[in-house]
């Protein structure tokens, strides 16, 4: 573990919001899976919704981590075409959300804290997903989320897409990694709808702050985790920093908010409204006097 961190070269900085989009959406950056299967033992997948059906696209389940059980949920794209197809290139579709709501009401009602890995373009947006209720699913996965009654941990490990990843994002506390990316839509769809031209992504990417460092700055992510080097190239290194980071802020949450007593829930529950309160505060007035525009670059 030691020799993997030691001998990581930082990454050559500045490096551009765009760029890091490309890093990660790179088809050899590590997936849910090697997350878990790297920093937990005992790992038991539980399946479906129980009420249409299974989804691959976010997998869940009961695992051991830091010398206690917790729930861990994860979008999980693929590592081939072939696998890519089977998990939907990591877009969940309701049967993922439902399944997710289920397994955090699992998690609640035996008391075990709740760890989240968010790698997704989005929600799958096919027809077949809006006719099976895809907007309620992913409503009620927000809401059990933001009730719930245990501490909650949530790392964005490469593409944090809109509603799909803020899903199974309402937690305690957030972190990223290095070259992750969070926004509410792809930069791609930005530039089309914004400019009516794709071909503009990169600027969007750069005008949307989409980054870690962006979002570590507007107060939304609480730690980012440092890669040292691009996570698909020296991915067992990046994994066990974001273990490490993960562990910490589990141990913390769970020494702030001790035991299960209805006192304890409700201060662990306000906690979280106030954190999620927070954020997108606006303030018209200074935004005015700093000779700003709504696009954010200085007027001429």
């Amino acid at each position: 573990m030691a020799t993997d961190l030691l001998e990581a070269k930082p990454v050559v900085n500045p490096i551009t919001a765009w760029e890091r989009v490309k890093l990660a959406r790179h088809p050899d950056r590590p997936r849910t899976l090697d997350f878990i299967h790297e920093l937990m033992t005992g790992f038991i997948e539980l399946h479906g919704d129980r009420v249409h059906g299974d989804d691959r696209a976010l997998i869940g389940g009961l695992a051991r981590f830091g010398g206690r059980t917790v729930m861990v949920l994860g979008h999980q794209k693929g590592g081939d075409t072939k696998e890519n197809l089977e998990r939907n290139f990591g877009m969940a579709r309701p049967e993922g959300y439902r399944k997710a709501a289920r397994l955090l009401r699992h998690a609640e009602k035996f008391n075990l804290p709740v760890l989240t890995l968010i790698d997704t373009p989005g929600a799958e947006p096919g027809v077949g997903s809006e006719e099976r209720g895809q907007a309620t699913a992913i409503a009620e996965s927000l809401l059990a989320m933001a009730d719930l009654a245990v501490p909650t941990v949530a790392i964005v490990i490469g593409e944090g897409g809109s509603g799909g990843a803020l899903a199974v994002g309402v937690a305690d506390r957030i972190l990223m990694l290095e070259n992750a990316v969070y926004a509410v839509a792809s930069p791609e769809a930005c530039a089309a709808i914004l400019w009516r031209d794709a071909a503009r992504a990169p600027e969007a990417a750069a005008t949307m702050r989409i980054t870690a460092a962006d979002l570590h700055g507007f107060g939304i992510v609480d730690e980012v985790v440092l890669e040292q080097v691009p996570a698909h190239e020296r991915p067992r290194a990046a994994i066990l920093a974001a273990g490490a980071a993960l562990r910490a802020h589990l141990d913390g949450l769970i020494e702030e908010f001790p035991g299960d007593d209805d006192e304890t829930r409700e201060r662990l529950r306000d906690a979280r409204f106030q954190k999620f309160r927070r954020i997108g505060a606006w303030r018209e007035a200074a935004w005015r006097d700093s000779g700003l525009p709504l696009d954010g670059h200085a007027a001429g």
